[in-house]
């Protein structure tokens, strides 16, 4: 497994209604999220203000309605987030998606298919027995980029900022 380093500014999207939105608790739940199974706690953060934008775009896939279609008063926050130096596995070039066993074509199959959980969990999960801080990852959401799933084990994340979605979409 490639390695690649971490640290500095990422952004989180948060429900306002989140008592704890930087609890990775929340990624561990019933089925865990792309990187994580269940019981691996993660912090799913975006390397920039597109790539959390393509995240939320990616929840109104199919719907009649969309972001701009929100209140602002329900409508998700962005949070500044400081991650601090760490080491990451590499999921982001195509060196290090090989060496994971990943198609280059990631977050996608040969078919254009999207790659799905389950066939990323154990690869995070082998991260996180790794001792690694999380994986560096191309984003499966479309238009997005970068993203962290970060394992913080004994390291708190800093919110270093609180936007409201009219002032960040």
């Amino acid at each position: 497994m490639n390695t690649t380093p971490i640290g500095g500014a990422y952004l989180r999207v948060a429900d306002p209604d989140w008592v704890d939105p930087l609890d990775p608790q929340f990624a561990s739940g019933f089925s865990g999220q792309r990187w994580n199974p269940p019981s691996v706690p993660c912090l799913y953060l975006n390397a920039d203000l597109d790539t959390a934008r393509a995240n939320v775009r990616r929840l109104f896939d199919g719907l009649a309605y969309g972001p701009h279609d929100l209140d602002p008063a329900t409508a998700p926050l962005l949070l500044g987030v400081e991650v601090p130096d760490g080491t990451t596995a590499d999921a982001y070039t195509d060196e290090g998606l090989v060496a994971m066993g990943l198609p280059i074509t990631y977050p996608h199959d040969d078919n254009g298919d999207l790659i799905p959980h389950d066939v990323c969990q154990p690869v995070g999960q082998a991260t996180f027995e790794a001792g690694l801080d999380g994986v560096d990852c191309r984003s499966a959401a479309v238009g997005g980029d970068r993203e962290l799933a970060w394992f913080p084990r004994s390291e708190k994340p800093h919110e270093t900022s609180r936007r409201a979605f009219q002032d960040w979409w």
